[in-house]
């Protein structure tokens, strides 16, 4: 498939961390991020219009949020939101399957989920599920423009490099544990896979400096490596090493060329690493420190050791986490062929751990400050790419009339009309169903659409961020919100 890209070119981009790269805080763009000229009024959001000068911060509902990412494009209706379903048999036409798999009952009554999602369906009983989460088809339904889309906020190409929603939070709010990176992603490489420089283009640090980019881990087994010294290195020689580093980083043309903006935040960048590896903190990154059944029961796979790393920072001090299934094109969610033999394999990636996170973080009395979202890029559908009358070119490689085998049978389609979102924890509502879908096709949003600007808006105002807070970039104001229009849904609060 031939996918246009849309990186932000001149900006460096974040690479796995490695013990040696330990002075690259966040493994992110720790030169200039902006080739347009240093923002300014720094020191404090500017307000969004004279109307608004005065209007407070809202009350923080969380002080720290997990995003739980199903990247790929989940489908709605073979997850969490089942329609009518059809078994596979040869010569089943494509126009009477809506769900692959049939329905489970769940901890909600009359609310029923997908079958092979029964551990969430036990739990669903402790947050918000949300079924009309409405995407826009952005000209092309490709998943570098709606992956950015949805975690910046912002449609690409973008004159300056949108931030990630967790690089807002790390910025606006601080870290809140001085040893701890505010915003860490974990699961996802950004070297050696396909599409890796549109993923790069919204995991720098945009114009808000290197040391508020991401915190990378891709391998959450190997999260107590990536901030060790290495091993036989005495206290002193480590010590000698980052400041000589530093000394470089001052002095190096290359960095200097950068402006002093984006110098002292790199330099800020090298400091904060310097702390965490000093640390008797880093603890919270060694998974291998959990109790066996503890350990067992999260581990599915990478995905699931990466929930178990999520609660252990989101216990430690972590602002903003982010896990992924991680993106590769034809793999994991990105279903084109042989959709229902793969989402049988991705719910059970995904069950277990998700449910254990939001258990344990209940359990321990942190889920009311933990906002827990569970969102991907748009859905799936047999026969509409898109929403009715779009234009997007069809990306299915299975036939669209009639099954003939296996592989033709599951959800393949891009579809933007009707997407599924949980909610847990941070002020959300428990025990809660928003919206829904038509139950026939087009199975689009018919009651309570929310857009990923509001939906956005809602984030961030349950973490006292007001979504009209905007940055002064080259003389114009950036909304962490697009153009500061996002509205909180208030009914998904409790």
């Amino acid at each position: 498939m031939n996918r246009k890209r849309y990186e932000n070119r001149g900006n460096e981009n974040p690479r796995q961390w490695r013990r040696r790269d330990f002075v690259r805080w966040g493994a992110a763009a720790t030169t200039a991020t902006v080739t347009l000229g240093e923002p300014r009024a720094w020191s404090s959001p500017i307000p969004a219009s004279e109307a608004e000068a005065n209007t407070s911060t809202p009350p923080a509902k969380a002080d720290c949020c997990i995003l739980l990412w199903m990247a790929g494009g989940m489908a709605a209706p073979d997850t969490f939101d089942p329609k009518r379903h059809a078994c596979f048999r040869v010569g089943l036409p494509a126009s009477e399957i809506l769900s692959t798999f049939p329905a489970i009952d769940t901890a909600l009554p009359g609310v029923q989920i997908s079958q092979g999602l029964e551990n969430i369906a036990g739990i669903l009983d402790r947050g918000t599920l949300i079924r009309s989460h409405v995407l826009p088809d952005l000209g092309h339904i490709l998943h570098s423009r709606h992956q950015y889309h949805w975690h910046t906020d912002y449609v690409p190409p973008q004159t300056v490099a949108a931030p990630h929603m967790g690089e807002w939070m790390a910025r606006l709010l601080g870290p809140r544990d001085d040893a701890i990176p505010p915003f860490i992603v974990i699961g996802q490489r950004l070297e050696g896979i396909g599409e890796k420089e549109e993923l790069k283009a919204f995991h720098t640090a945009g114009f808000l400096g290197g040391e508020y980019g991401p915190f990378l881990i891709p391998y959450p087994e190997q999260g107590a490596q990536a901030v060790r010294p290495p091993q036989g290195m005495t206290p002193s020689r480590f010590e000698n090493r980052y400041h000589l580093y530093r000394k470089l980083a001052e002095t190096s043309p290359r960095y200097i060329q950068a402006g002093d903006f984006h110098r002292e935040s790199m330099l800020r960048a090298m400091d904060n690493a310097y702390k965490l590896l000093a640390s008797p903190k880093r603890v919270a990154f060694d998974i291998s420190l959990e109790p066996k059944n503890v350990y067992e029961e999260y581990n599915t796979g990478r995905f699931g050791l990466g929930c178990l790393l999520a609660r252990r920072l989101a216990e430690a001090g972590a602002r903003f986490i982010e896990v992924t299934t991680e993106y590769v094109p034809f793999e994991g969610w990105d279903t084109h062929e042989n959709g229902h033999t793969r989402y049988a394999k991705m719910k059970e990636l995904i069950d277990r751990p998700v449910a254990k996170l939001i258990r344990d973080l209940d359990e321990r009395g942190l889920l009311d400050r933990t906002l827990v979202i569970l969102a991907s890029e748009f859905s799936r559908d047999m026969l509409v790419e898109g929403v009715p009358g779009s234009a997007a070119k069809d990306q299915s490689r299975a036939p669209a009339d009639v099954m003939q085998e296996m592989i033709h049978y599951g959800l393949h389609r891009h579809f933007t009309g009707a997407s599924s979102v949980l909610m847990f924890g941070g002020g959300i509502a428990r025990g809660k169903v928003f919206g829904e879908s038509a139950p026939e096709r087009p199975c689009l949003a018919t009651r309570d659409p929310i857009g990923v600007s509001d939906l956005h808006a809602t984030i961030y105002t349950a973490m006292g961020i007001s979504p009209r807070t905007a940055m002064e970039v080259e003389r114009r104001p950036f909304y962490v919100t697009q153009d500061g229009k996002g509205r909180p849904e208030m009914r998904l609060f409790a």
